[in-house]
């Protein structure tokens, strides 16, 4: 397993408010998606010459 970057209470309150469950591997799953975005981001805010990234970048 990988390091969770969720908090996983808090994702599961959203679900719980949607009437719905949250399987075991979904947090896991979105941490990974996270992941991805932060990765995409940050090549991003490279191509454009900064070292911040930005809601833009996302």
């Amino acid at each position: 397993m990988a390091e969770i970057l969720i908090v996983r209470s808090k994702v599961k309150g959203l679900v719980k408010k949607k009437k719905m469950n949250m399987g075991a591997d979904a947090a896991e799953a979105l941490s990974r998606e996270v992941a991805n975005m932060v990765n995409r981001a940050a090549e991003r805010a490279k191509a454009n010459r900064r070292s911040t990234i930005k809601g833009r970048d996302i």
